[in-house]
């Protein structure tokens, strides 16, 4: 990995990097979308690229069970199997220690599975993570770690903080002896649930282990925690993690939650939010999420977005033929999934442009106050903002909303 610091906004953490990985460069912020089996539900490849994404990721665990290593290596990777060029992260398959947490057994050799596909046990280990991710070929791979609902509370949270430690060390190893450090680039995860000085250790110990990580994760949060939590966390981290190493917050995909988190000083994230959102009929805009079950789009001849540049909306593919056939025809669900990536790569770009061009406190404020409008801000992003010098509030006379603030609408009154 060659990784460079390219420009930084003068009031806020956020900055500019350009990432160069076997397959390409990624710049950086950047989201990257989920591919969990290989494949973006209802894209190509070739669609996929034709976006301008450079940077995706497939899910370990899964590739692992199906369609297993031995199908993999016979294909020269994950690259050659799905047909991608660009770059690939591949998550370890800690996640799915909780996510299929009724299928598992954590034991300081690994995590036991049983198959959700078939119910045979299968013993992932820290050893057999990056074997795995070897053998996928991805460009930047993740330690296993020992993950925990971002709600545990308890001893729970610190055995797995340390255990994901220990891990990140059988994890180092076995990366160093395959002779691969030069085309796979080995990610660290900082664990430590919503104790700061959990997370305060975990830090400690990853740190000194920099020279052996090309980059680190924020892992263990997106589950559910109160969101004035959840910004604390990631700035914590983010203020102390290497500024010559990449940041990557996980789990994040809502717009409001990267811009803040890149305000923060994080330079990655992805989320299956933007794909599978688009699957249940809603298309993202700057001016909010626009459900296109509702009744009242179905006349309307606009397209999702006249400024848009995504095929969907330069096509002139109107709501109304949206409304129609989105959650019935696959067609609709592809055109919403294309929009929602180009959405998510926009309000990136947007971000890498105006850091460039020292602007990025004046995007905050047009971004939030065209997505949000009259129904108010939500309080937990104004003060993440304001701990690194940007007042939304300054010159607008708007509502502070209580709670996640996610704007969403559930009615043809909306």
């Amino acid at each position: 990995m060659q990784f460079e610091v390219i420009a930084k906004c003068h009031t806020t953490r956020a900055r500019v990097c350009r990432m160069k990985l076997a397959h390409g460069v990624t710049m950086l912020p950047t989201f990257m979308p989920v591919a969990t089996q290989a494949a973006i539900k209802g894209l190509t490849p070739q669609q996929v690229e034709s976006l301008g994404i450079t940077l995706i990721l497939n899910n370990t665990y899964h590739l692992n069970l199906r369609p297993g290593i031995k199908v993999l290596d016979e294909a020269g990777g994950a690259h050659n199997f799905q047909g991608w060029n660009r770059n690939l992260l591949t998550d370890s398959g800690g996640f799915q220690l909780v996510s299929l947490s009724k299928f598992t057994d954590i034991t300081e050799d690994g995590a036991l599975f049983a198959s959700p596909f078939n119910g045979e046990p299968t013993m992932l280990t820290p050893e057999e993570s990056i074997s795995i991710q070897h053998s996928i070929g991805a460009d930047i791979i993740m330690q296993l770690d020992d993950v925990v609902s971002s709600l545990t509370v308890g001893p729970r949270v610190g055995e797995a903080m340390h255990r994901s430690v220990r891990w990140l060390d059988r994890c180092i190893e076995q990366h160093e002896k395959s002779g691969r450090k030069d085309k796979q680039n080995l990610f660290a995860i900082v664990q430590g649930g919503l104790d700061p000085a959990l997370r305060d250790l975990c830090l400690d110990a990853m740190i000194e282990r920099k020279d052996q990580v090309a980059g680190y994760a924020i892992g263990g949060l997106s589950g559910g925690e109160e969101k004035d939590v959840f910004w604390k966390i990631i700035k914590q981290c983010a203020d102390r993690l290497p500024s010559d190493r990449p940041r990557y917050s996980m789990g994040v995909g809502f717009a409001e939650d990267l811009l803040v988190c890149v305000a923060l000083g994080v330079d990655m994230a992805d989320c299956v939010f933007p794909t599978r959102t688009a699957r249940f009929g809603v298309a993202l805009t700057f001016k909010g999420p626009l459900n296109l079950k509702l009744g009242k789009h179905t006349k309307s001849m606009e397209p999702i977005d006249k400024n848009c540049p995504c095929p969907t909306c330069a096509s002139g593919m109107s709501r109304a033929v949206l409304h129609h056939i989105v959650t019935i025809e696959t067609a609709g669900a592809h055109a919403l999934t294309v929009h929602n990536l180009v959405f998510q790569a926009q309000v990136m770009g947007g971000a890498r442009d105006a850091i460039l061009e020292a602007r990025f406190p004046e995007y905050l404020r047009s971004f939030f106050f065209d997505y949000f409008g009259d129904a108010g801000y939500p309080e937990w992003c104004v003060n993440a903002l304001r701990s690194v010098g940007v007042d939304l509030m300054q010159g607008v006379d708007l509502p502070l909303v209580q709670g996640s603030g996610v704007k969403w609408e559930y009615s043809d009154a909306a």
